[in-house]
């Protein structure tokens, strides 16, 4: 049973909560304010958080037209559902053999598992690279979804949930006829659901805002995806266009906004609940 927490205790936690989401929605509130505003205002030495002339139109019509913003954000799903698809069909049945089979060197395989979560992306960076002028797919759609295939998050995220469901559900299935392949996506996969949702939010949030690969991986500006495509905005000479900067950021992250929104609710049963009721 629930423990109930004495009013001081609840009103205490949820000071602390609104702080702390307070202190994470000011970057998005700056960003969206800085959007609104003309030049002028934003290097006002006065802080005010909506603009005394709006200068929507003018930012937002700039960021769509200056470049292809639009391009850039359908390289966006393409490289992010590429990612998520291949994640999903190779992470799922490598972390149902993790849990449910059994066979020598399993443990040494999840221990690489869980090194593998330890060890930073940007450290395999330079063999990738190396890797990737090799085989030639730099400058491709395929050198921004290669090195992400295999997602070790992914392994240990579904190895663990897969744990928590009865072995006697898997012994059942064997005994109806079914091979191991068909239990991963007929019986599994479907009581899987809400944890799929949490990894794939957190899939294609972590590679829509992925800056740092791209930026090596690419050069052409038609396969740019749109944390690489919005820094065109940056101007080494001239200086940076703020104004259609913020509007093309506020532009590229709604998306983002609205697909954690509509999928909160699994999003949570999936990272709390195991999605096993």
């Amino acid at each position: 049973m629930r423990t109930r927490l004495s009013p001081r205790v609840a009103i205490a936690r949820h000071v602390v909560l609104f702080i702390t989401g307070a202190l994470i929605m000011v970057p998005c509130v700056w960003m969206v304010s800085l959007s609104l505003k003309p030049p002028a205002e934003i290097f006002q030495g006065s802080f005010s958080l909506l603009p005394k002339h709006w200068y929507v139109v003018e930012n937002y019509a700039k960021a769509l037209t200056a470049a292809p913003l639009a391009q850039y954000m359908v390289n966006g799903v393409i490289v992010c559902t590429t990612i998520l698809a291949l994640q999903i069909l190779v992470c799922v049945p490598c972390a149902y053999a993790l849990a449910k089979l059994e066979f020598k060197g399993r443990d040494m395989l999840f221990a690489f598992v869980v090194i593998g979560l330890l060890l930073p992306h940007q450290v395999l960076a330079l063999p990738l690279f190396i890797l990737g002028y090799s085989i030639g797919i730099l400058n491709t759609y395929a050198a921004l979804i290669f090195p992400f295939i295999v997602s070790p998050f992914g392994i240990f995220l579904f190895r663990q949930l897969f744990k928590s469901i009865p072995d006697d559900i898997v012994h059942a299935a064997r005994l109806d006829g079914l091979s191991e392949f068909a239990i991963v996506w007929k019986i599994m996969v479907p009581m899987a659901v809400p944890a799929v949702i949490a990894f794939a939010v957190f899939s294609v949030v972590g590679h829509w805002n992925d800056l740092f690969w791209p930026l090596i991986a690419v050069r052409e500006e038609s396969l740019m995806p749109p944390s690489l495509g919005i820094t065109v905005f940056a101007d080494k000479e001239a200086g940076d266009d703020y104004g259609p900067l913020m509007a093309a950021a506020t532009i590229v992250v709604l998306p983002l906004v609205v697909a954690f929104v509509a999928a909160q609710k699994w999003f949570v049963v999936g990272m709390t609940e195991g999605a096993i009721k």
